[in-house]
């Protein structure tokens, strides 16, 4: 497991320097689809390995019944194994070039994808060893950049080497609190190593006592984890706009969250994670909010990403993450945060420190 750090300044050296029983309930859902169920064999060992995304809330609700018990140390285990998933490929750090602007760095470009970028020499220059990746200096201004970056990226999506492009641009900046030097398709961003936040809502309800979570099922539609369990409302936060106001923008168009409801939403910290895959670099920070809803609180999607929501006592989302590959990964993070918060987790329990920093692997700048 890589250790945790946080520095504020990203630079070569440091990225690269090292290597109760649970009573039986009645499911309370909302939902926006009517597709016929599709079955899977489910996982049902703590060694989960990823599996299609063509289950079923029925699914969901068999792996997730049996009593949660923290004191037991295999529990930790398989919420150490989601961290481990959200965190491979360090050891292919050396990999990576770093992606320089304004003689800061911005992010790690995989030396295998700078192949594509030569051919716009007049767009992406090279350092004399090829130790460094920025643009022609020429292009002096944010929205010169944006529109010279953007032509690479679109010739590139067309050829199938960039996928699923979105239309959404998200910043290009060293740090969060920095100001922008372009902005980026959101698709195109790990393969230039950028550093990505977005924001979770943990959206539960207390009733007689005991905790509950509004989990979603992903459309099958989605061009990214269909069919994944996700949050009540999580979002990338794409450029121009706030971390609050795209909190409102999320509530509303996930769950049919007003305003005033969304304004409650309490931040309770972050969570980040660093993962390679070939060419792609993710470096994500994940704002954390906890909104504690009204108990005849009903969720309803309004932009068709979510097919379906479930209402879910909070012990057994807990044996859902640990026990099966059910939610997109980055959610599993936020969702064991919230269980270290909430007293579901305990330092009784062996590991628990590892797993308290380890939701914290990435570079939370």
């Amino acid at each position: 497991m890589a250790s945790g750090f946080c520095s504020l300044c990203p630079t070569v050296t440091s990225l690269f320097s090292s290597q109760a029983r649970i009573p039986t309930l009645q499911w309370r859902y909302s939902s926006s689809s009517r597709s016929p169920p599709l079955h899977i064999s489910r996982v049902l060992s703590v060694e989960t390995v990823p599996i299609s995304p063509s289950f079923t809330w029925n699914d969901v609700f068999e792996n997730c019944r049996a009593e949660y018990a923290p004191q037991n140390s295999s529990d930790l285990t398989g919420f150490l194994e989601k961290v481990d998933r959200c965190n491979r490929g360090l050891e292919k750090l050396a990999e990576f070039i770093p992606f320089v602007i304004e003689e800061q760095i911005v992010g790690y470009i995989h030396k295998g994808f700078t192949k594509y970028l030569r051919d716009f020499h007049d767009i992406f220059t090279f350092s004399q060893y090829g130790g460094h990746v920025t643009l022609n200096m020429m292009l002096k201004k944010p929205e010169e950049r944006t529109r010279a970056v953007a032509y690479v990226i679109k010739i590139l999506g067309n050829k199938g080497i960039i996928p699923g492009i979105r239309n959404e641009l998200y910043p290009v900046k060293p740090s969060f609190n920095a100001s922008a030097f372009f902005s980026l398709e959101r698709a195109a961003a790990p393969y230039f190593g950028l550093k990505g936040y977005a924001i979770h809502v943990n959206g539960y309800v207390e009733r007689d006592g005991q905790k509950f979570l509004w989990i979603g099922k992903r459309s099958l539609a989605k061009s990214t984890y269909p069919g994944l369990l996700d949050h009540l409302v999580a979002g990338g936060l794409p450029h121009g706009i706030s971390v609050c106001e795209n909190l409102v923008k999320e509530c509303k168009e996930e769950a049919g969250i007003s305003k005033v409801l969304a304004d409650r939403a309490i931040a309770v910290g972050a969570v980040s994670y660093m993962d390679i895959d070939r060419y792609c670099f993710t470096r994500d920070v994940l704002f954390c909010y906890d909104l504690e809803l009204p108990q005849d609180f009903v969720p309803k999607n309004q932009d068709g990403e979510v097919d379906s929501f479930r209402l879910i006592p909070v012990a057994q989302v807990a044996n859902v993450v640990r026990k099966t590959s059910f939610f997109k990964d980055s959610c599993s993070l936020v969702i064991i945060d919230f269980l270290f918060r909430h007293g579901f987790i305990r330092p009784e329990s062996p590991g628990y420190l590892d797993l308290y920093r380890s939701l914290r692997n990435g570079d939370c700048s």
